[in-house]
């Protein structure tokens, strides 16, 4: 048994009927180079062959009665990986519109909390005679990188998978706990709060203190506050809906964009997505005097803590400078303001607010989390954030998986009520892969907003070319 972070139950504590606070990736695989041909055998025996690397994937939530504190983590004893590796065919023509559309339906539906919390969907019929496979996991058990790692191990280098070690143990399941157990340990570990949260209050106080040192520097524009992003049609109570597009663009223009004009990678992706929006909104008339804010996930994961699970994660809220008509200047604001924002993060360090969560009542904030959304109180307020814009780095050579070599992979973040977008972004074999998931009703023609993203880094290698 393991106990789930703070951390990683505040995304059980947010999921209502509306938010499914689950992570998912669509990957397209190219079935020529399967040795012997492919077959859905094949990938089951794949997974089957590797779940003692992927830990969450045989773990199922168990809840503290009263919900006393956060739940545990235990080995399911009626795993059965039938439950979450499945088989479905697309209708022709199979193209890339007819792949989002069940990735966005897939998105859509809530994982079951009896069951260990992921599911993976092989998905034939596609042109071209490729495979796809559009895989979830809930965010309480993994993060962006975590995430990563997880699809790393179902991957190969070559066509032929390699031979797995089997694990040191074999796998035991373990007994479900009686509720009198899990009260008990509950209380156990609630007896220590009290010290605990003395020292989070410290360190909280002396986090504050630097920020605003580091804010009233000369010169320092500090980042946008919480609640001070504009208004845009983004931005509403959502639905259980979902809509999903993709698209791509050649790393190599990201790159040639950044060394003309400054910043980094990530800075040039946050530019494109806010040129992007821009176009989008100015479109429908509706783009906001003041700029866009995005919240952008940040890793604090060590180096000692690559190959855990769970989230070690913290964001920062940077303007996307959307106000700006011009390319360059929209770049360099947004470059200057994720720098100011990397400090003050820095400033506040990566457990000090993170820590707060594990004091968090779950009763209390579960609760809290259906009130906001059936009151659709998101409308009568200023958003959190506009958008939520995450980048994972990935590899630049080919993987495999059951012999199929990956030809795509589309990374999808959750949604949340009052933040109706998300884009996720992973570069693979040259290209940079958006995965683009929203509410249906907020963003009901988001093809539109994924085909601008590939024109607004246009732009910008047309004045990176022009500098050189």
């Amino acid at each position: 048994m393991q106990r789930l972070t703070g951390l990683d139950a505040t995304f059980l504590y947010m999921e209502t009927s509306h938010n499914h606070m689950h992570v998912g990736g669509t990957c397209v695989f190219d079935p020529t180079t399967v040795p012997g041909g492919y077959s859905f055998e094949k990938v089951l025996a794949l997974v089957e062959s590797r779940l003692h690397l992927l830990p969450p994937f045989r773990r199922r939530l168990a809840e503290i009665p009263f919900q006393l504190h956060h739940p545990l983590w235990i080995e399911d004893p009626d795993f059965e990986l039938e439950h979450h590796v499945r088989r479905v065919a697309l209708p022709a023509p199979g193209d890339l519109d007819e792949l989002a559309r069940f990735s966005a339906e897939m998105m859509a539906r809530p994982l079951d909390r009896r069951r260990p919390l992921w599911e993976m969907y092989v998905v034939e019929g596609l042109e071209n005679d490729f495979i796809a496979t559009v895989t979830k996991i809930h965010h309480s058990a993994i993060d962006g990188v975590s995430g990563a790692e997880l699809t790393v191990v179902l991957l190969d280098l070559e066509p032929e998978p390699a031979e797995t070690a089997p694990p040191d143990e074999p796998w035991q399941p373990d007994r479900v706990p009686t509720d009198a157990e899990l009260v008990g340990y509950a209380l156990s570990s609630l007896a220590r709060q009290p010290l605990r949260a003395a020292k989070a209050l410290r360190r909280t106080t002396m986090a504050a203190l630097d920020v605003r040192r580091l804010n009233r520097r000369p010169g320092v524009k500090p980042p946008p506050a919480p609640f001070s992003a504009p208004h845009t049609p983004l931005n509403v109570p959502i639905t259980p809906h979902r809509r999903v597009a993709f698209t791509q663009v050649a790393l190599a223009d990201v790159k040639l964009v950044k060394d003309a004009l400054g910043g980094t990678v990530n800075d040039v992706v946050l530019a494109t997505c806010a040129g992007a929006l821009r176009r989008y909104l100015d479109a429908k008339q509706a783009l906001p005097d003041d700029p866009l804010v995005a919240m952008v996930p940040i890793s604090v994961r060590t180096e000692e803590e690559k190959g855990t699970m769970g989230n070690r994660v913290s964001s920062m809220l940077t303007s996307l400078a959307t106000d700006v008509d011009d390319p360059v200047k929209r770049l360099h604001m947004i470059t200057e303001g994720t720098r100011n924002a990397k400090e003050q993060d820095k400033a506040i360090g990566a457990d000090t607010l993170t820590n707060w969560t594990e004091f968090a009542s779950p009763a209390v904030a579960a609760l809290a989390a259906r009130l906001l959304s059936s009151t659709a109180v998101s409308s009568r307020m200023r958003p959190f954030f506009n958008v939520t814009i995450s980048n994972v780095p990935g590899p630049s050579f080919p993987l495999y998986s059951a012999g199929a070599q990956m030809v795509a992979f589309y990374p999808l973040g959750p949604i949340t009520d009052g933040m109706g977008l998300n884009i996720t972004v992973m570069s693979y074999m040259g290209d940079m892969y958006f995965g683009l998931l929203a509410d249906r009703d907020a963003v009901a023609d988001v093809w539109e907003l994924a085909h601008a993203l590939p024109e607004a880094l246009a732009e910008l290698k047309k004045a990176a070319s022009a500098e050189a």
